[in-house]
């Protein structure tokens, strides 16, 4: 039978005595050097917890050790005080409270409206189809309107129709039924809005519901083109009614030409006057203030006028021949006002055309360039009287139109642009006088 030994340090060997220092005896394993387990031991046993009077001795040992080689963990020294506030500094407040901003309420669903049968107004003749229904239901979807005109749910008169046709005043168009969704409500009017609107209204010379007429300073244009932000067609669109209808241009003045400009405020007023201006039953006089006295005090200017360009390469207004590329008929009457020592005159023409640039081109045919006008001056040599600005003396002073809705004639008369004021005090011109134009026939 065999005995087995144990050591202090733990080892263990069949018939063999224990060692000192953990050797273990023959054919016994050497102990690790450290305080054997209570217990039996064995291969994974680990260290045997130090009695409580190690643990005691161990405290006492901790406790003497400098402050420097106590363990880290300890509480750190005390952060010296910040130094005091330099008197006189003003005291910088707190920035205030951030505050959430409020979640957006969702959308509501959209409306459904049933069959419904409406009838074209004056106002909506011309429009194309999808534009009525833009018009009619503004929270409509543009596939939507696509999807039931091509299925033919849409019927005008009991037929199917296309986007792309015109609707007639009086006809019955069936809507079927509708998902339309409340319209989003667009920005607020900015402060340059409310200062374009206010500066449009300071120019009216007549306005109701369907018609205005402004009084156009000299140097705005009226049209966009090449590096051109400030004209009036856009800043129509401050004037855009609840409906969505922007007012249009009738036609058009040069931008350096003062005076009468029509502005129609709806679709049905826009082409009743545009169709006013091409069957030339509009009347318009203008007043210019030329280089020289013609000889014929009352005349009239028929020629071709054909667009070509200047020594700069600018478009200018050229005389052509009848069948000449690009040329048109122009025609023109005038008749001479008042003069000033044989050197100036003031002209009142009337346009029977509507030539680009006509008026002026016409004056420079006939040896009498308007004054100021930088494009057609061509007299070499010509002084500018003193006193008289070298702006274009041009203005489209009288206008008389159809009212689109048959109320009679709208006749309105614009008062001369400063600088032609000016040089018309300086002349002595009276702007009461007696204007033989009204004495030129209309064609």
């Amino acid at each position: 039978m065999k005995t087995t030994g144990r050591g202090p340090g733990g080892g263990r060997g069949p018939a063999g005595k224990a060692g000192t220092g953990g050797k273990a005896g023959p054919g016994g394993r050497a102990g690790r050097g450290k305080p054997p387990l209570r217990g039996k031991a064995g291969p994974g046993a680990g260290p045997r917890p130090p009695s409580r009077a190690a643990a005691s001795s161990v405290r006492d040992d901790r406790d003497q050790r400098p402050a420097s080689t106590k363990r880290a963990g300890t509480r750190p020294p005390a952060a010296p005080a910040r130094p005091a506030r330099p008197t006189g500094l003003p005291r910088v407040p707190p920035p205030p409270p951030r505050v959430a901003e409020p979640a957006e309420a969702p959308a509501p669903p959209p409306a459904t409206l049933g069959v419904q049968t409406v009838t074209v107004t004056g106002d909506e003749a011309g429009m194309r189809v999808d534009r009525f229904l833009e018009a009619r239901f503004p929270g409509l979807s543009f596939s939507h309107i696509q999807r039931i005109v091509r299925k033919g749910e849409l019927r005008v008169n009991g037929k199917r129709v296309e986007t792309k046709d015109r609707l007639e005043a009086g006809q019955a168009v069936r809507i079927p039924p509708l998902a339309v969704e409340k319209p989003k409500e667009g920005p607020r009017a900015s402060k340059a809005d409310d200062e374009t609107r206010q500066f449009l209204k300071s120019l009216v010379l007549f306005e109701d519901e369907d018609v205005m007429v402004l009084n156009k300073p000299f140097g705005l244009a009226v049209q966009g083109g090449s590096g051109t932000t400030r004209h009036v067609d856009g800043m129509l669109a401050a004037l855009t009614d609840a409906k969505g209808q922007k007012p249009r241009l009738v036609h058009r003045l040069d931008k350096d030409t003062a005076g009468c400009l029509v502005v129609a405020k709806t679709r049905f007023a826009a082409a009743a006057l545009a169709k006013n201006f091409r069957s030339r039953d509009t009347r318009k006089v203008y007043w210019a203030l030329v280089a020289g006295v013609p000889r014929v005090k009352q005349g009239r200017v028929s020629t071709y006028l054909a667009k070509g360009e200047d020594d700069e390469g600018d478009a200018k207004m050229q005389i052509a021949r009848h069948g000449d590329e690009g040329a048109s008929h122009a025609v023109t009457y005038y008749a001479v006002v008042e003069t000033a020592a044989q050197k100036l005159a003031w002209l009142s023409l009337r346009p029977v055309t509507g030539r680009t640039h006509q008026l002026r081109a016409h004056a420079a045919h006939i040896g009498h360039p308007i004054v100021g006008d930088p494009k057609y001056f061509d007299i070499e040599n010509w002084e500018l009287p003193g006193g008289i600005q070298n702006r274009l003396h041009l203005l489209a002073r009288r206008i008389v139109v159809p009212h689109p809705r048959g109320k009679g004639l709208i006749d309105v008369t614009a008062p001369l642009p400063p600088h032609m004021q000016q040089s018309w005090n300086l002349l002595g011109f009276d702007t009461k006088r007696y204007d033989p134009i009204e004495e030129a026939p209309s064609e």
